[in-house]
């Protein structure tokens, strides 16, 4: 790149949006009929506007970052070859979808922590926009409000006795009867939860639990810190729930 070149990219304008787009936004790419052969190569691809330039022409240009590239995170090392420029009328704009992650528990009840250590993991992630985590523990009316609002996806994660070895992960889509356990001021079930929800209103979302089998559940004088087998299958567990937030999104962002 020569002085002139360094000195045109310093003085181009950076936008917060162009028309409907804007930074941040998700877009699927779809560049010109007889553009360069690397771009037309991208066709299709989910991507998210990074920034938004204009050139010395005025003319606006998106640099957007593929949304599944794996070194969409190297900062300024990702260039070239993470980072690609297109016009605005060679994307189109994608509707991002909502997912909550609403992960439950109770630190002071040993294994029943799990869901509050899987959120401390997956808050540390860079996880796709649209994709909310949220650490309930145990406010039960404040998960039944959150369960009325329109989301795609809502994947519960929670410590699940169901009888299997300690560590142990499930995948259920829970189905709620009219009766059941009443809500507990000091612990959540989630079956629980979703009755009030019901009773509170529509619920529109489609409904996951990424449950873990326990191993000790603290008795009644309760205890901290999870068990051995539980503490092993956290990091499955984050990796899981990515899996699903990745299979919902390619449902739903499928041309």
């Amino acid at each position: 790149m020569n002085e002139f070149e360094w000195q045109l990219l310093e003085d181009k304008n950076l936008l917060e949006s162009c028309g409907a787009l804007k930074v941040g936004d998700t877009v699927r790419l779809r560049p010109r009929p007889g553009g360069d052969i690397f771009d037309m190569a991208l066709a299709g691809q989910i991507a998210v506007i990074e920034s938004i330039e204009q050139d010395y022409e005025g003319k606006a240009h998106l640099a957007v970052i593929l949304e599944d590239d794996p070194g969409k995170d190297l900062g300024m090392l990702r260039q070239p070859g993470h980072r690609f420029f297109f016009t605005p009328e060679e994307v189109e704009a994608v509707a991002t979808p909502s997912i909550l992650v609403a992960c439950i528990g109770n630190i002071f009840l040993g294994d029943d922590a799990f869901g509050v250590e899987v959120a401390r993991r997956l808050m540390a992630r860079d996880l796709p926009s649209g994709v909310k985590v949220t650490d309930f523990g145990i406010r039960g009316f404040d998960l039944a409000y959150a369960l009325l609002e329109p989301h795609n996806l809502v994947i519960l994660v929670d410590a699940c006795p169901r009888g299997s070895d300690p560590g142990t992960l499930y995948v259920i889509e829970p189905e709620v009867s009219p009766e059941g356990p009443a809500l507990d001021a000091h612990t959540m079930n989630p079956v629980a939860v979703l009755r009030l929800a019901h009773s509170m209103g529509a619920i529109s979302s489609k409904i996951l639990l990424v449950g873990c089998e326990p191993a000790d559940l603290g008795g009644e004088e309760g205890s901290m810190g999870l068990s051995a087998p539980v503490s092993a299958a956290v990091n499955e567990a984050v990796h899981l729930v990515e899996k699903l937030i990745e299979k919902e999104r390619n449902i739903l962002c499928k041309p």
